[in-house]
Order: C-alpha cells, then sequence, then structure tokens
C-alpha cells in the first residue's frame, strides 16, 4: 500500500485531554514500564492480559468485590474462566450519580418529530426502583429472563436495569420485528415479563403492534404477564397492563442482587439468515469490563458526556449504548427514520443537546453523502469529539465525506465486531491518526491477528480476522446448546483453540486493518478470493448507484462474479453505465473483480440491522431454499433474484 498522509491526526493537547492517555500513566506508573503510545499499550496488553485487566477494572472503577483469581483456565479459549471470585451487579454500576448530580438530565429522547421528553438521575432512580419492586412482586428472580419488544426509549433502559438489578437476564427485539421473528427469538429464551409498546414512529406514520404483542404472548407460554408503554397513545385496549400502572408500586430502596462476573446479563441473537437464530449469552461482568474500555479508552466517553448511537433494541449496538452510563455520561436516544422529517433530524438533534459521541452506520452516512446533505454548513457541533461508524465498511469515500462535510476535527473510528462479542475486535482510538479506508487499530486486550488458509499469522495480505487469547466478553454459551456443540462450530472449529470471526481483512502498515467482507461471502472466480467489499466500495462512489451486492455463481465448472445495482431514481442500466461499471473495478481494482454480469435491480435484501445478505441472495440465484427468511427486514426482495434471464446466458 502506498503511503498515504491522514486525514486527521489529534493535536498533542488533545492526546494528553484523553482517557486512554491518562490510563497510560497510569499503567507505567502502577508497573514501572515506558510504554510510549497506543501499539506499546497494545502489545502489553496482549502480553500481560491479566495485569491488563485488573489495571482496566480498578481504572474504570467498576464497583463490586473483584477477588484474588484473575484467570482460570487461561490457555485453553472455550474454558477460560475470567474474574472467578468477583462479584457485582451490572445495573448498579450504570446508575452511579453523574457530576452534576441527582437533577442531571441522564436520558434524552425523541421520536422523530413526534415525542420528546428527558430523564434525570432522581428520575431514572425512582423509576427502576418502582420497577424492580413490581418485578420483584411478580416472582422475578436471579436467571429468569426479562423480555423488552420495544424502541430505543428511556422505558426500555428503565425495564432493562430494573431486571438486571435483580440477577435477572435481559432479551430484547425492536417492534419492527415480525411475530414470527420474535417468537423464533423469545420462544427459545423463556422469557417471564414481556414489556412492549402500543405503537411506535416510522417515517412520519404509526406503526400498531399491539395485535402482533398478543399473538407472542399467546405462542409463548413462558410469558406470565404483558407490560404495555402507550409510546404511541393508541386508543382502545393494550396488551396486559399499562406502565403507568407498574408505575404505581411503592417505590424501594435498590437492592442490588450480586452474582459472579461470568453470571448471565443478555441474551441476544443471530441473524438467522442461515437456520434459526442463535441466541448468544453474555456474561454481566464481561459485558461491563469490556463497555468501559471501549468507552473510556478507545471512545474517551467522560463523566458528564453526551453520547448518540443510531440502533435499535435488535442490534448489538443498543446494548453497547446503554452502557456509557457506567462512564456516567447521558444517553441520546432516538426512535424512527434518521430521514424524518428530513436529512438534517439526526444533526438537529446532536446540535440541540451537544453530542460528544455521534454513532451510526457506515449505510448512514453514505446515504447522507449521496444526498449531498452538509452538517458542516448548516449545524455547529463544537462539543463532538468522536463519530463511530459501523455495520457494514466505510468505504474510503465515506472518510473524505465525512471530515468535509460534517467536522473536520474529529476522531471517525470504523469499528468492527458482532453481537458475538456485544463490542469490538476492531475499535477506534483518539491518540492515533485517522487514515482513509482503515479501522485505526485492533482493541486492547484483544490479540488480534490475521491468519491464512493454513492457520499461519500474516501481515500486509488479506486473511481470516481471529483472536489468539481469550477475553472477558467472550460469550458464555449459546442458550440452550447444553453440549456446547454449537458454540463450538461457530467460532473454534476452523483453527484450534483460536476464535474464528468470519471477516476477511488485512493489516496496514500504519496498524490498522482494512475489512474486505465477510469470509462466506467472499467471490472465488479461477480459484482467487476477493472481498465483496472491494467491489461494493469502488461501485458506489458512481453517482449513478445507490448501492450494491455482488455474489459468486457457480458457472461452466468455475465461479464467475455477478454484481447487482439499485440505480437512482428514473435511471436505466444501459451498456454505457456497465462499461462505466465495469471500467472503475478493473481499473481500481483488478480485471479478477470485473463482474461477469451487471444486472438492474429495485431492491436488496437486508437483514433487520440493516446488513446485506449476500448468502441469501447466492441461494435464490442457484436455485435453492433460503432457510429463513422471516429474519430479513425485506423478504419479499428475494424475488427480484429468481429465475432471471441474464443469469442463464
Amino acid at each position: 500500500m502506498t503511503a498515504t498522509p491522514p486525514l486527521w491526526t489529534p493535536s498533542d493537547a488533545q492526546v494528553r485531554s484523553t482517557r486512554i492517555h491518562r490510563f497510560l500513566q497510569f499503567v507505567n506508573e502502577r508497573h514501572g514500564l515506558a510504554l510510549d503510545g497506543y501499539f506499546d499499550l497494545h502489545a502489553w496488553s496482549v502480553a500481560d492480559k491479566q495485569a491488563f485487566w485488573v489495571d482496566v477494572w480498578d481504572f474504570c472503577g467498576v464497583l463490586g468485590e473483584r477477588g484474588e483469581r484473575v484467570l482460570v483456565n487461561g490457555e485453553q479459549m472455550e474454558k477460560a474462566l475470567w474474574f472467578p471470585d468477583a462479584r457485582l451487579n451490572f445495573a448498579e454500576n450504570l446508575l452511579q450519580e453523574p457530576p452534576g448530580g441527582p437533577d442531571t438530565v441522564v436520558m434524552h429522547f425523541r421520536a422523530e418529530d413526534q415525542v420528546a421528553y428527558t430523564v434525570t438521575h432522581a428520575q431514572l432512580l425512582d423509576r427502576v426502583s418502582r420497577i424492580a419492586a413490581w418485578l420483584r412482586k411478580a416472582g422475578i428472580r436471579s436467571g429468569d429472563r426479562v423480555a423488552g419488544y420495544l424502541p430505543n426509549m428511556p422505558e426500555t433502559v428503565i425495564a432493562m436495569l430494573a431486571a438486571t438489578s435483580l440477577g435477572a437476564v435481559w432479551t430484547s427485539t425492536s417492534p419492527d420485528f415480525g411475530e414470527d421473528s420474535v417468537i423464533e427469538r423469545f420462544g427459545q429464551t423463556g422469557p417471564r415479563i414481556l414489556f412492549s409498546v402500543d405503537g411506535y414512529y416510522y417515517n412520519g406514520k404509526v406503526q400498531d403492534i399491539r395485535a402482533r404483542v398478543a399473538a407472542v404472548q399467546k405462542a409463548i407460554p413462558s410469558i406470565e404477564q404483558v407490560v404495555t408503554i402507550p409510546l404511541a397513545g393508541l386508543a382502545g385496549e393494550v396488551p396486559g397492563i399499562r406502565w403507568s400502572g407498574v408505575l404505581e408500586t411503592a417505590a424501594e430502596p435498590l437492592q442490588f442482587e450480586y452474582g459472579g462476573f461470568n453470571q448471565p446479563l443478555y441474551i441476544l441473537y443471530s441473524s438467522g439468515t442461515t437456520g434459526k437464530p442463535k441466541c448468544i449469552t453474555h456474561k454481566a461482568g464481561g459485558v461491563l469490563l469490556q463497555h468501559l474500555k471501549e468507552h473510556q479508552l478507545h471512545c474517551d466517553v467522560r463523566p458528564g458526556d453526551q453520547v448518540f448511537y443510531f440502533t435499535t433494541c435488535g442490534w448489538m449496538m443498543w446494548n453497547w449504548l446503554v452502557s456509557a452510563l457506567a462512564s456516567r455520561a447521558a444517553l441520546v436516544l432516538y426512535d424512527g427514520s434518521p430521514f424524518h422529517p428530513d436529512a438534517n433530524v439526526l444533526w438537529d438533534y446532536a446540535r440541540d443537546v451537544s453530542v460528544t459521541l455521534f454513532g451510526t452506520s457506515a449505510k448512514y452516512i453514505d446515504a447522507l453523502r449521496k444526498g449531498q446533505v452538509e452538517p458542516l454548513q448548516t449545524h455547529d457541533l463544537p462539543a463532538l469529539r468522536t463519530i463511530c461508524s459501523t455495520g457494514s465498511v466505510l468505504a474510503p469515500e465515506n472518510f473524505d465525506y465525512a471530515y468535509q462535510s460534517i467536522k473536520s476535527d474529529v476522531c471517525l473510528s470504523s469499528v468492527a465486531g458482532g453481537t458475538d462479542i456485544v463490542s469490538c475486535f476492531v475499535p477506534g482510538a483518539p491518540i492515533l491518526p485517522v487514515y482513509r479506508g482503515q479501522n485505526q487499530c485492533p482493541g486492547l486486550g484483544m490479540a488480534v491477528e490475521v491468519f491464512d488458509d493454513e492457520g499461519h499469522p500474516v501481515r500486509g495480505e488479506k486473511g481470516e480476522l481471529v483472536c489468539t487469547s481469550t477475553f472477558p466478553c467472550q460469550p458464555l454459551a449459546f442458550w440452550g446448546d447444553t453440549d456446547g456443540q454449537k458454540y463450538h462450530e461457530a467460532y473454534f472449529a476452523r483453527f484450534e483453540n483460536v476464535w474464528h470471526h468470519g471477516d476477511y481483512v488485512a493489516f496496514t502498515p500504519q496498524g490498522g486493518m482494512i475489512f474486505y467482507g465477510r469470509s462466506d461471502a467472499t467471490l472465488n472466480p479461477g480459484g482467487v478470493r476477493i472481498g465483496t467489499a472491494e467491489i461494493y466500495r469502488h461501485v458506489e462512489t458512481l453517482d449513478e448507484v445507490l448501492e450494491s451486492i455482488a455474489i459468486g455463481q457457480d458457472w461452466d465448472n468455475d465461479v464467475r462474479v455477478v454484481l447487482f445495482v439499485v440505480l437512482r431514481e428514473g435511471l436505466v442500466l444501459d451498456e454505457a453505465l456497465i462499461k462505466k461499471i465495469r471500467t472503475i473495478i478493473r481499473t481500481r481494482c483488478t480485471p479478477r473483480h470485473v463482474p461477469a454480469r451487471v444486472i438492474q435491480v429495485s431492491a436488496i435484501p437486508r437483514t433487520k440491522s440493516g446488513k446485506i445478505v449476500e448468502l441469501a441472495v447466492r441461494e435464490v440465484v442457484h436455485g435453492r431454499p433460503v432457510k429463513n427468511v422471516q429474519a430479513l427486514a425485506n423478504p419479499e426482495a428475494l424475488e427480484l433474484y429468481r429465475s432471471l434471464p441474464q443469469l442463464q446466458e
């Protein structure tokens, strides 16, 4: 790779002001070291991982008893046990008083332009106390499951904190999921209580979900009670009892049920596009410690900050977002379309509440660029220090766009991880430069490597993203996977005693990483592996192309690349545009990347969290059944790819 200047470099003053700089000093003083800069710190954090995670615990101020032992079975990734003697409660750590005291706003909320309100710390404590008292009277105990079929709103956070204060396990999905998808998830994990809403707002319209909630309750026998929050204020009956009735329960002093570091906290779900969703069970201590590390060290979240992430409760970024309370920051919650009533709605919100961290998806940033939205010209954002992008690869031109059109002096962190670890393998770092098209660095305490097909570490070559040593936020298990076989097959079957994450990546000379797509979606024309993101990042720079999806089609005893494109409204794919698409791919990639067929479609199928599904499209093109279409946000789009005449020639 040709050396390129960074798009952004933190000033010395900015570096010295960061939490990670203070942590580096803390480590050096505690251990008599002379670590200098991020990559020194990372190397030490991996080499002396036990000391590192103890230091994170102490530096970030975890409430609880750490105990004597740090790691048991540390050489066996699947059997490793972190802090086996520790005792803590997750909710207690998130309910610490912010710097401004009890009247400080700790949650802002907007539902498009329909609903807006705030919650102070005193109000949060009072409401968590009342909901917890009600749950206790309903018989909820440590280990019971409590579910939310809810939007990203304060009541969701309150219900989660109330449940986890008792040691219960929280699991959630968002109200845009159909009843079959919800039943497929909660039906596996058996919640006793279900919190939901009457309806929600999206794109200026009210979506009534009361019938769906009733169907879910009927289909899952474990659900004993439903509590409905009247977000949309719909007239008529609601399933179960109203939130207001539960809040009438007398407040009691919060009694935090202490449990082990490795007790279940959350159950999250895989997308389910290749079969029944996996129920990934995460540990209370692992989630807390990893999120404190990522927020404070990688994202520079400080007490009193205002943290925003555009997410739903069906995506792991919701769980990541709410943990910012443990750093005594405020949550900035939004539910609805990010483009209603217009494309500036989220930037209006960020300006109004002085957002310090703005988190979103790569697709959102791409849509802003293509819509020629210019927040830099229209919004003063002096408090904004960090922009996080995830969900898919952030294309190089969208790095340019962010610095040219959103804010020039900001740490733009393209981060990567997953539901599997409810966090990141490759986060950002506010003390490092940002390079075009690159994720900045492997995460502290995460022994991230790139392996070739034979399991050898490589640098400067494409390969498999792996983690070669245990870390605290590994999942506890898959719920219901009694012998651990599914868990083993998901992460440890490819390379012995090494976590295989399934991303196709390469390290850069600067120590960062480039993502080329999912390993299982790579293309293999002529036996050469090609990452799909390599094609997308160039094709989608064309003004005519809104988005694209590529697959490998079995053809003539080989594989040929097929590219599907969604064009701007009113455009029709012709030979001139096909030539333009092929030329930009050949020029910026290689001749092997050039698609044999380019086909126009009106939509691209996606998961509920917005990720495109190459594997499902590949199955349809080859006439094979797609295992779980309910997992898709727009399953009808698959029909656009079935029996296309262009693929028969």
